[in-house]
């Protein structure tokens, strides 16, 4: 061969050479999705497959090298059990392909197979065994980056690195997290084994979401972990800050749902002075169903104390919702056959029931029940530390349905009502209270109206039925009472007719006519036994009839002023002035004359004094009897409203009302011999603020005060203008709250200026992230709520705002009466006024820092001269658990509790309680 024909042949298989390594190796950046080649089916889990640390896949290392002797044009022989589906992988850097079967992903890599998905910075996948091996990358600074995160079906990891098998769904993790309900499972070294279960030594189990460096972790020497399922451990003790406590269990079982199931309520333990030891709180709870629960606990004790308590939730939407408990508890406090020995047995009943507005547009059934024995407050182990149940004095029980018809303008509402004085043990009992009305119709308008609508077309008729049935006396005697004896029962009708004129454009004018009708179950006679000194009664019991009737006639019209202020001419500013006098007569008969029969009177001789008292039949009854004395009255009544217009800086017009009404009000009797004028009644009302309105209603007596024959000071029959004098003030009572808090002196700043505060619009606008909290309404995929950055203001300058929100709330009342227990001034014929305060309420709170908070509870009682009952309540966020402190030094009960438990529900029986006994709260009442 000639050196020309040898150059040429070398030059041919260089070329050939080159073309064949170009195409045998690529560097890429793309986006694929390939079919990966039947392989044989191998236990890749076995020792010696490829899933063992170290083999060729890690890190890339240890590649075949290419070679020129595989025939790369002939197609592979078809290989058995290839995988269901595609593989579909992509990276954000570069894919590397080798001949060996070897694809290496490098840049947020990700690859995706039906029910798996594995992302990682680096990701390498042998083709012929279905096997993947993913790790994170470590910068230039020594950060770590880009670390595997594999999701099996619902299921995430958070890991080291990775190996796994699509095929046999089995793998190798080290450094797994997973987060299972509302905690994490952390292990060095795990097995996943093809039913999604880890196995793992050397593991933890912490609620605190600071997994990387908890809190405080469960530390387990071998676990099995079923996703979403439960963990079941081998011996686990607890580390705090990185501290093992001598606190271990033999084993654990932590169950996970995202739906109810029923299961075990651990008890609590309790040492009680009076009780002995104790378990508490411990049962059984019933998932029934996605509408309804049921939670049974029970308490026993060493000394014979237990107690029964149930709980059921149910729903059902769009139709209604409630609340049911009851409590059975038997109290033995003493030693048996000593004085001190004593058993009480109490019950208790809690029903809360709402309907949803849109269940039933035209009727409606709620009920609001709490009824307990009188005792069972003071004796329930679980108030004992709780100063508001313990003060609580009265119980109110309501339950009541109502329902509209409204093509017949008829409704029908009923309830029943129970109210509670637990110092006394007295009950009062309403069942049932019903109400039949009828809304007003006009009987005499025309359906098909022509022309101007007639006088008599605007009459309008009523109707309003009330039976009522009631009771008061002691809660243990109640089922003993009769129904008819003891009971008082009975029925009321009313029926107004009344019309609206317009008369001389400006008057309106309405007549009315009333009837009412009562129907009692006894009538009560009275006379005076002169033997025994006292009254005596006979009741008769039946059916009985009994009636009155009136007739009115008002008239009001409205008077309107608008004038500036003298001093204020220049400035925008009006005042409107709005009078609304009304004058009415009204007349009914005697209804205490005898022709009625309605009203009797006797002679009472007591102490050698005769005196005629009058009564009626019927006194004392759920419906009062008709009024005594022939009426013919004129009543006079005036009212005012002052409201003031003006331009504040921003040229908007703003209403203040200076007086929002000021009325006096009077009547004259006709019909009367003797003081026909009534007391003069004024009413005042301020609206202060948007929040507070100050309200006050007295009356000043007409007739003054003189001595009778036998030297009793009583109402004459000559008039307080008759000495130059005004009418007699009787007093006055209010009762009001005030709450102070750090916001308040801007908001009466902002009440005067009409302005914002811009400081506030800028500290919102400049907000940063802070301090976690769960976001409401958010939850990841097994149903945990998810964690949120909460917001700390910022000032201009970029300097966190400090804040330290407190709030405190003042509440009391006065009342301002005559003293007639001391003498009259004969001089003017006036009792001296006395002023009593009411308890004097102080609550509060205090938000120290984002972590601390402290509120509280106090006051003085003014009558009894004693501070009321004290609480401190102290709380701190421990982040994974919480602390909780309340101390009572002061009032009735002193007590004390000390509490530090975990925040997640699923470990809420890991904590330390501290209390104070209950022998050193002294006796109730």
């Amino acid at each position: 061969m000639t050196p020309l024909k040898a150059n040429t042949f070398i030059s041919f298989i260089l070329l050939f050479v080159l073309l064949l390594l170009s195409g045998g190796a690529a560097s890429q950046r793309r986006r694929a999705k390939v079919a990966p080649p039947n392989i044989q089916r191998t236990d890749t889990l076995q020792v010696g497959d490829s899933l063992q640390m170290g083999d060729s896949l890690q890190g890339g290392k240890g590649l075949p090298a290419d070679s020129l002797q595989q025939d790369t044009v002939a197609a592979a022989p078809p290989k058995k059990d290839a995988l269901d589906a595609p593989v579909a992988y992509e990276a954000n850097d570069s894919i590397v392909f080798t001949q060996s079967g070897f694809a290496h992903l490098y840049g947020q890599g990700k690859v995706s197979y039906p029910g798996a998905d594995l992302e990682a910075d680096v990701i390498s996948m042998d083709m012929d065994n279905s096997t993947v091996f993913a790790r994170g990358v470590v910068d230039s600074v020594g950060t770590a980056k880009g670390r595997p995160v594999f999701k099996d079906g619902d299921t995430s990891y958070e890991t080291d690195t990775i190996r796994y098998n699509f095929k046999s769904k089995r793998g190798l993790i080290s450094n797994v997290v997973s987060q299972q309900g509302e905690g994490y499972v952390t292990g060095n070294n795990a097995k996943k084994g093809n039913n999604d279960e880890l196995y793992m030594r050397s593991g933890r189990y912490t609620t605190c979401d600071h997994h990387d460096h908890p809190h405080f972790y469960m530390q387990m020497t071998y676990a099995k972990v079923r996703p979403k399922k439960n963990v079941v451990t081998g011996p686990a003790y607890l580390v705090v800050e990185d501290v093992p406590l001598p606190l271990a269990v033999p084993f654990f079982f932590f169950p996970f749902s995202s739906s109810y199931q029923s299961g075990f309520l651990m008890p609590t333990y309790m040492d009680d002075s009076n009780r002995g030891f104790g378990l508490t709180d411990g049962g059984y709870y019933f998932a029934i169903s996605d509408q309804m629960d049921l939670k049974l606990r029970a308490d026993i004790f060493t000394k014979g104390s237990w107690a029964l308590n149930m709980e059921s939730n149910y729903v059902k939407r769009y139709k209604y919702s409630g609340l049911l408990q009851a409590s059975y508890q038997v109290t033995k406090t003493g030693d048996k056959g000593l004085p001190d020995y004593s058993v009480a047995k109490d019950f208790k009943v809690v029903w809360s029931h709402r309907q949803d507005p849109k269940a039933s547009p035209n009727s409606t059934f709620s009920a609001s029940v709490n009824f307990a024995t009188s005792s069972y407050e003071r004796t329930n182990i679980g108030n004992m530390y709780n100063s508001q149940a313990m003060s609580q004095n009265t119980k109110t029980s309501s339950v009541s349905y109502s329902r509209n018809f409204p093509d017949q303008h008829l409704s029908i509402s009923a309830s029943g009502n129970i109210a509670q004085t637990m110092r006394d043990s007295s009950i009062a009992v309403t069942l049932p209270d019903m109400t039949i009305s009828l809304s007003t119709i006009f009987p005499f308008k025309r359906k098909h109206a022509v022309g101007d609508e007639k006088w008599y077309e605007k009459i309008s008729v009523r109707y309003t039925g009330r039976v009522k049935n009631s009771i008061k006396t002691k809660d243990n005697l109640l089922f003993k009472k009769n129904l008819i004896r003891d009971w008082e029962n009975g029925m009321q009708h009313e029926i107004p007719v009344s019309a609206t004129f317009t008369l001389f454009k400006y008057f309106n004018v309405t007549p009315t006519v009333n009837y009412t009708e009562r129907w009692y179950t006894r009538k009560v006679k009275k006379d005076w036994d002169d033997e025994q000194g006292k009254e005596v009664n006979d009741t008769t019991y039946g059916f009985h009839r009994v009636y009155d009737y009136s007739a009115s006639l008002g008239i009001n019209t409205k008077v309107y002023g608008m004038y500036k202020p003298l001093f204020m001419k220049k400035k925008e500013i009006q005042i409107r002035h709005v009078i609304t006098p009304s004058i009415s007569f009204s007349a009914a008969p005697d209804f205490t004359s005898s022709r009625f029969g309605y009203y009797d009177s006797y002679i009472k001789d007591q102490n050698g004094i005769r005196d005629t008292v009058q009564y009626s039949y019927y006194a004392g009854q759920v419906f009062s009897p008709p009024s005594g004395g022939k009426q013919g009255l004129i009543s006079f009544n005036i009212s005012n409203n002052l409201e003031m217009k003006f331009k504040d800086k921003n040229d908007s017009i703003r209403k203040v009302s200076l007086i929002d009404d000021l009325s006096m009000g009077i009547s004259y009797n006709t019909a009367a011999q003797v003081r026909p004028w009534s007391d003069l009644s004024f009413n005042l009302r301020l609206k202060l603020s948007k929040s507070y309105t100050l309200s006050m209603s007295s009356t000043f007596a007409t007739y003054a005060y003189e001595f009778d024959e036998n030297g009793r000071v009583v109402p004459g029959n000559r008039t307080e203008w008759s000495y130059g004098r005004f009418g007699r003030w009787s007093g006055y009572g209010t009762s009001f709250s005030w709450t102070v808090n750090n916001d308040s002196w801007k908001k009466i700043r902002n009440f005067f200026t009409g302005q914002k505060d811009d400081e506030e619009q800028g500290q919102d606008q400049n907000a940063s992230t802070e301090e976690d909290g769960d976001m409401e309404g958010e939850t990841t995929e097994d149903g945990t709520p998810k964690k949120k950055k909460e917001k700390a203001a910022a000032d201009a300058d970029g300097y966190q705002v400090f804040k330290m929100p407190w709030s405190i709330n003042f509440s009391t009342g006065f009342n301002i009466t005559e003293d007639t227990s001391k003498p009259i001034n004969r001089k003017n014929m006036r009792y001296p006024y006395k002023f009593s305060l009411n308890s004097l309420n102080i609550n509060g709170n205090v938000k120290l820092t984002n972590k601390w908070a402290v509120s509280f509870n106090s006051g003085y009682d003014f009558n009894a001269k004693e501070i009321t009952q004290t609480a401190f309540n102290i709380t701190r966020d421990l982040h994974c658990f919480s602390m909780t402190a309340a101390i009572s030094p002061f009032g009735r009960w002193k007590y004390y509790n000390f509490t530090i438990r975990a925040n997640a529900s699923i470990l809420q029986d890991l904590k330390w309680e501290q209390r104070s006994q209950t022998q050193s709260n002294i006796q109730w009442y």
